[in-house]
């Protein structure tokens, strides 16, 4: 019977002809298994990405599309000796518990059979040395091996159904060296006690296995703690909303079927499913996810909200904008799990190790093993040492080195309020010198504010503020937000390019230009913010002039002082007016700046920076810059930057303040020592374990400890990433 699979439910297109599916896939543990799977899908005609996110055992792969099958990749991943599925979420966390849990009997066997094989061994050790008769000594022997055989054959599962695939596919990975060391301690020490020997090596290969497993526990919960550091965002995605299908009828329906223009509605308690615009209603919303606020936020007419927004109280109106994978939520999931597959250079180098480790290790021991003979050691002595070299030399620590600070420094970076874009930005970021900022948008908000609100009549500004919200222009936006408009006045008529203008009980009133409003002369006479709009309102023979401009961020005088202080070079270049530019630099402390420039003469600027060796970060927002952003050697966008900045940027910080920036270098430069600290306690410990095994001094069972403590030693040393020092570490 032929069986057909369609796995196109799981398939999406990623732009421009290009198709991406995710596979989850089983018996990944190292970068050598990583390059390998790597390269075996990269081989396929028409692949142009295969991407394996050694943290959740994933891969990413992207094809041109046409008549590529992607069961293929399956099919190709059996014959590297890797079972692989379509990735779901909800799939990929159960099989993760399943494992978890299997792993944890694995090693709970496994350290009860030590226990007890090491309480018949003790007896043996001091027996030799005393008046053991070798009938007892061969009895507490037999015992030992009804007790570590078994416990082996179990307890040794993870590593040995992984080397059997490997094998199968003739292949290797770090699990067959591991596998053969362990088979080869148990089978001499069947030999050694039938031959009546002294010694055996059943406790060597049990405690093994337990140390084994205790690393193996330890690194795959921490793979599912630091995923859950760089945020569970599958837990803020409401999966259904209560949609309109009448005038006041609404159906729960699921997001998928959800389109923009739909209108939804918002209950006390939901999380918002969707990105939209509030139109009718009031309420308090909890926001911090984008904006970074811990505070609730009213929630309004014409108030943004988000997928991932939980509303607080009132019940809302909401127009939709985007949902279901085009919501701004599914994007920051999008750059959180390029951030987790992406390379870095250093992870690059970890792996171009781990693919020599195979050959190199097993050729390593089986020289020690010949070597011993001919310098007239017995078999037995050489195979023993030949096994702790196998065990000694696993690459583990070298495997872990870069990816488990990456992970935890995206985990420590997305708490501060910054997404990774690109997988070596954190090694680039760390090692930036000079930030070079956009004024609009960047230091400044993306909102306009009212500047002089204070100064006019509340009664006039309501009123303005009415008049405003029939009106397109986003500096009539501003005024109607700040007057806390809601309801327009009837009858308005918008002139293009002039204003707006009504009639309230009789009275002419106009909102624009203050040649339209007739107030020109006031403008003339006033005393005006010189980076601000100017916008005019009149009723009847009363004229006003309001300032209208985009405020500093909250803390950006904190954050340039911030910069400052970590030796790092600070310049402004905007294509905004130079009164703007100058008084945004003159209120910051920045004295380079520069106005009025195009995104060439950016580039230019930033190459001068290199050509003097800079290390350039960018921080802009606009379309226009992102020429710049991907000319520096690092650059940075907020999120509420045009979309191709976003997708130019390396990092993107969410929220109001420019904090982020700061916060980021910090983790940054931490995360890029503790990278270098790992690689070279993994070096090291290879550099210091190999000579030694060789020399014969270690035992299996020392070899086992040793093993096992490098690895646990790198990950609790890339813990520390999840707090970033103020110091230039």
């Amino acid at each position: 019977m032929h069986v057909t699979r369609d796995f196109s439910h799981y398939v999406r297109s990623a732009g421009e002809g290009i198709k991406h599916i995710d596979l989850a896939v089983e018996g990944v543990h190292c970068a050598g298994c990583m390059a390998k799977i790597e390269r075996g899908l990269s081989v396929i005609p028409d692949v142009t990405l295969a991407r394996v996110n050694l943290t959740d055992r994933r891969v990413a792969l992207e094809w041109k599309a046409g008549t590529l099958d992607p069961s293929r990749f399956i099919d190709r991943l059996e014959e590297l000796g890797y079972k692989a599925y379509p990735f779901e979420t909800e799939s990929a966390e159960v099989a993760e518990v399943a494992e978890s849990r299997f792993l944890l009997r694995c090693l709970g066997v496994a350290a009860f059979a030590t226990m007890n094989v090491m309480m018949l061994s003790i007896p043996v050790w001091s027996g030799n040395v005393s008046d053991m008769l070798p009938e007892q000594r061969d009895f507490f022997h037999w015992l030992s091996a009804l007790i570590a055989l078994p416990a082996a054959a179990y307890a040794g599962q993870p590593f040995f159904r992984s080397a059997w695939r490997a094998l199968s596919a003739k292949t290797t990975n770090m699990d067959v060296p591991i596998s053969i060391g362990v088979i080869l301690a148990l089978g001499m020490s069947v030999v050694e006690t039938i031959h009546h020997a002294e010694h055996a090596y059943f406790d060597a290969a049990i405690m093994l296995l337990t140390f084994l497993l205790v690393g193996r526990f330890l690194d795959q919960n921490m793979r599912r703690r630091t995923r859950a550091v760089a945020g569970n965002l599958a837990a803020l995605k409401a999966e259904t909303a209560a949609k309109f299908v009448g005038p006041d009828e609404i159906s729960q329906v699921p997001v998928a079927v959800i389109n923009p223009g739909d209108i939804v509605l918002l209950r006390p308690g939901e999380r918002c499913a969707v990105d939209g615009t509030v139109i009718e209603g009031r309420s308090e919303i909890d926001q911090s996810l984008i904006t970074g606020e811990t505070l609730y936020v009213t929630a309004e007419q014409g108030t943004p909200v988000y997928a991932g927004s939980m509303n607080i109280s009132g019940t809302l109106r909401v127009r939709v904008s985007a949902a279901s994978e085009a919501t701004l939520l599914a994007e920051i999931t999008r750059l959180l799990d390029n951030a987790l597959q992406a390379r870095s250079r250093y992870m690059r180098l970890a792996d171009r190790a781990s693919r020599l480790y195979a050959p190199v290790v097993h050729a390593t021991a089986l020289i020690t093993i010949l070597g011993w003979v001919i310098a007239g050691a017995s078999w037995h002595d050489a195979i023993v040492t030949g096994v702790a070299v196998l065990i000694i030399t696993c690459p583990c620590a070298l495997g872990l080195a870069i990816p488990t600070v990456q992970t935890v420094a995206s985990g420590t970076m997305f708490k501060s309020g910054v997404l990774l874009n690109s997988g070596d930005a954190i090694e680039r970021l760390a090692e930036a010198d000079h930030v070079i900022f956009d004024k609009t948008g960047t230091l400044t908000l993306p909102d306009l504010e009212v500047m002089n609100a204070a100064d006019i009549p509340a009664d006039i500004f309501e009123l303005a503020g009415r008049l405003a919200l029939s009106s397109h222009h986003p500096v009539a936006a501003a005024v109607a937000q700040a007057a806390g408009a809601r309801s327009p006045i009837v009858g308005a008529v918008e002139e293009a390019g002039q204003g707006v203008r009504a009639d309230a009980d009789g009275v002419e009133i106009r909102l624009g230009r203050p040649s339209f409003c007739g107030a020109e002369a006031l403008v003339g006479g006033a005393t005006l913010d010189p980076e601000a709009s100017v916008v005019a309102f009149s009723k009847g023979a009363e004229k006003f002039i309001l300032s209208v401009r985009q405020g500093l961020r909250p803390d950006a005088q904190a954050v340039i002082a911030a910069l400052k202080a970590r030796g790092i070079g600070i310049e402004i270049l905007s294509g905004d007016r130079e009164p703007a530019v100058k008084a945004a630099a003159h209120a910051l402390s920045i004295p380079e700046w520069r106005a009025g420039v195009t995104p060439a003469d950016k580039i230019a600027r930033i190459e001068e920076l290199k050509r003097r060796g800079a290390r350039v970060l960018m921080v802009g927002d606009g379309m226009n810059d992102a020429p710049s952003l991907a000319a520096a050697h690092v650059s940075m966008s907020p999120i509420s930057a045009a979309h191709l900045s976003q997708a130019t940027a390396d990092l993107v910080f969410l929220g109001r303040p420019l904090a982020p920036v700061v916060a980021a270098i910090d983790s940054a430069r931490k995360a890029l020592y503790l990278m270098r600290q790992n690689l070279w306690l993994a070096i090291g410990y290879n550099v210091l374990a190999v000579p030694v095994a060789i020399s014969g001094v270690v035992t299996p069972l020392i070899a086992a400890a040793a093993m096992s403590g490098s690895s646990i030693l790198v990950m609790l040393n890339s813990l520390r990433a999840r707090s970033a020092s103020r110091e230039n570490v």
